[in-house]
């Protein structure tokens, strides 16, 4: 089956206290977002890459890949309020029976053996997502109590959430829930899909405030 990748990228930058979107930022030297997308490209050459920026970038990526020679191809598609709706934009350049993943503009340290078992898992899966275990004690707390959960049946959930595109499409046409925070709570909702977890790689950080940025910028080098 053909492959697509849907790269969400819709941030503002406010949690890095930054006036420039955090999608833009420099990981050693270079836009996040370039270093998304030839992580993706790198695994498989042959992927299509579909990108997702709210239109008041548009211009100012154009001049990023003008002054850094960015020259992977990819469609751009126009963002939404809500990622949901900048999804759902971007499935409509996905073809039937294809799979496609969908991935966070903002974690370029996914590694090839996390995209084997995403892509691997989707022969037999219609729905597969990467997941880690976590190293803290979790609790759950609904504002009037808290209370201890053990921690060994919970998973921190990553991307890129790997889908067949069919049924990814199908899901998308339900109607918006604030409670959906990514697009295995979208597929569960609409179509009581079950969810494969496969694993995932604990340096597929998501880059949102300025200690994830330290953290990218050592992981970068380490990976060097």
């Amino acid at each position: 089956m053909q492959r697509y990748m849907v790269v969400v990228a819709g941030g503002s930058g406010k949690r890095m206290g930054s006036d420039i979107p955090k999608q833009f930022l420099p990981i050693n030297g270079k836009p996040l977002l370039m270093r998304t997308i030839e992580r993706i490209k790198d695994y498989d050459d042959s992927i299509n890459i579909i990108l997702v920026l709210p239109e008041s970038q548009f211009e100012y990526w154009a001049l990023l890949c003008k002054e850094y020679g960015f020259r992977i191809p990819f469609k751009l598609v126009c963002g939404g309020q809500e990622r949901f709706f900048s999804v759902k934009n971007a499935l409509e350049y996905v073809p039937n029976d294809s799979v496609v993943g969908i991935h966070d503009g903002v974690r370029p340290f996914v590694s090839n053996q996390t995209l084997d078992r995403l892509f691997d898992a989707l022969q037999n899966s219609d729905a597969v997502i990467p997941a880690i275990p976590p190293h803290e004690s979790v609790r759950v707390d609904d504002g009037t109590k808290n209370t201890m959960l053990n921690r060994n049946t919970v998973k921190l959930v990553q991307t890129p959430q790997c889908f067949k595109s069919n049924l990814i499409k199908d899901a998308y046409t339900t109607e918006y829930k604030s409670f959906f925070t990514d697009d295995a709570s979208v597929v569960e909702y609409a179509l009581r899909v079950p969810i494969t977890i496969v694993g995932g790689n604990r340096e597929n950080i998501k880059i949102t405030t300025p200690l994830d940025l330290m953290m990218g910028e050592l992981i970068y080098e380490n990976n060097q």
